[in-house]
């Protein structure tokens, strides 16, 4: 897929890793994967439209952050293999596969066909990170009915 990766990848993913323990990120990443759970486009854009409140600055921080790193990786600005790897880009899949059932519903209602195309289309350039997302997206689904059956108690 991409060339060998060099010492520039590995110090690249080490500033995106720095990023990611900025404060206020670290916060907008607890949030969004533990609290933010949509169940449909519209359970998305009750926060994405809320503008002014801590969640949809998380949000789109959020969303943003992975979306910038996944373009590094497809313009070649870093080794996509391995930006890839779960150790790495893990928390991408997993915030991916939360909208992944709703997107194209999504992007409708957004007026917006590249939200998440970053994402998607470097998911997309690789066998493994397509398997990884199957994966993902049956795990996300089985945390999203352990949740509604505790909630239903």
């Amino acid at each position: 897929m991409s060339k060998k990766p060099t010492s520039a990848d590995a110090q690249l993913i080490l500033q995106l890793y720095d990023l990611r323990r900025e404060p206020e990120l670290r916060k907008a990443r607890n949030w969004m994967l533990s609290e933010f759970w949509p169940q449909s486009a519209d359970d998305y854009l009750k926060i994405g439209m809320a503008m002014g409140t801590q969640e949809n600055a998380w949000l789109r921080q959020v969303g943003s952050y992975w979306n910038m790193a996944a373009s590094f990786a497809l313009s070649g600005a870093l080794n996509a293999d391995l930006f890839l790897q779960p150790s790495v880009s893990g928390e991408m899949f997993f915030l991916f596969a939360k909208v992944h059932p709703f997107l194209k519903e999504l992007r409708g209602k957004l007026g917006d066909p590249q939200s998440f195309a970053n994402i998607e289309k470097l998911i997309a350039s690789s066998k493994p990170a397509r398997e990884r997302l199957k994966l993902t997206l049956q795990r996300v689904q089985l945390l999203r009915e352990k949740r509604s059956t505790a909630k239903a108690v």
